[in-house]
């Protein structure tokens, strides 16, 4: 180093300098093995949505099936049948808006029509058994885009309530599981058991439509109290009772004394009674792992178990445990944290309506089920 025109010289030792690459090396390896996991993770979901595209190979050419109703008219009808058995159970569990869908342009409506085709020309009397797979294809990769684009829909809407979309649609899937036994695990099969991998991918399509939507209905979204004034906000403030400083985990409101609180989102009681300092306290888990905290009512009208709509009245406003007088204490929790309530309150009722409204699609309807 040249200092004031002088000249002056640090020595690094060798084992410093040892140690020294060591460290980087060290750092190094931790900041690409993070990169590993984070490209795989990313990797296995992005295979799981395969396009139709990359699974074309797998799929039955045009070729293929004239020789099979060339071979075995009988079995071919079997196969029709296992396929449009799936795809009834498929409706009955879908909701209303989803239960139509344009079966005009797909991407295999040129194999399909092929198809039938070369079938027409080779076999006549089997062209209606071809019309209608072709008919079943395009509705099963017509209602794949239309789920795909709802769970885009939704996967967009947690997002701008920065909620994590992987993380809230496995809780919502795992809740599902739980309660009903799984969404949409029936897959079509050939009459031989195996599975057509366009049905396949509508399986993973609607399945994840299903568990970000389910998602979407634990988001804490109605004002818990009948007065919404917030008197105390989420944060560091001085004790009321103490006078030292303190972190508030939740926001309180004030109001009359016995009015109704109310669930801010769908969800199940998991705990309904005393908790220390809080009193008489509601705690609901929902269906994305998010928990939300009613404490110091005056009253409890649910039970632990208890599955409760948003909106329902879980009791009253009150000051029991460590209060200064009648309040709400509301707390939203993800995975054990406290988080600030206020942003949810405020803006998820806005991202829901936009996210559960009908809204243009990409397939508009035009048709039904084969």
């Amino acid at each position: 180093m040249r200092s004031q025109g002088q000249v002056r010289f640090i020595k690094v030792s060798s084992n410093l300098q040892i140690g020294a690459a060591a460290a980087v090396a060290a750092l190094t390896l931790g900041w690409a093995g993070s990169m590993g996991v984070m490209a795989w993770n990313s990797h296995v979901a992005e295979s799981n949505l395969a396009s139709f595209q990359d699974e074309k190979a797998d799929v039955a050419s045009a070729r293929e099936r004239i020789n099979a109703y060339g071979g075995n008219i009988d079995r071919v009808v079997e196969d029709l049948e296992a396929r449009q058995e799936a795809l009834d159970a498929m409706i009955e569990m879908l909701p209303d808006d989803i239960q139509t869908v344009d079966t005009n342009v797909t991407d295999s409506s040129e194999e399909t029509a092929k198809t039938i085709e070369e079938v027409g020309a080779h076999f006549p009397q089997a062209r209606g058994l071809a019309v209608i797979e072709a008919r079943q294809l395009a509705f099963v990769e017509n209602l794949t885009r239309f789920a795909d684009w709802r769970a885009a829909r939704a996967e967009e809407a947690l997002r701008k309530l920065n909620l994590d979309p992987r993380a809230m649609a496995e809780a919502a899937s795992a809740d599902a599981e739980a309660a009903m036994g799984g969404p949409l695990q029936v897959l079509a099969t050939s009459a031989d058991g195996s599975i057509d991998p366009r049905f396949e991918r509508l399986g993973l399509s609607l399945a994840r439509m299903s568990a970000l939507e389910h998602a979407l209905e634990g988001v804490p979204q109605v004002v818990p109290a009948a007065d919404q004034r917030i008197t105390s906000a989420y944060g560091y403030r001085r004790d009321p009772f103490n006078g030292g400083g303190a972190m508030h985990n939740g926001i309180d409101f004030k109001g009359a004394y016995g009015s109704a609180i109310f669930a801010a989102a769908t969800g199940e009681v998991t705990f309904a009674g005393w908790k220390g300092g809080y009193g008489k306290t509601v705690e609901i888990t929902h269906s994305n792992g998010i928990v939300t905290r009613y404490a110091h009512l005056s009253r409890i009208d649910v039970s632990a178990g208890q599955s409760v709509l948003a909106g329902a009245t879980l009791g009253g406003l009150g000051s029991t445990g460590r209060s200064t007088g009648p309040h709400l204490h509301f707390e939203v929790r993800i995975n054990g944290r406290a988080v600030n309530p206020r942003p949810f309150l405020e803006t998820a009722p806005d991202v829901l309506k936009e996210a559960r409204g009908t809204g243009p699609t990409p397939n508009p309807a035009s048709g039904t089920s084969p």
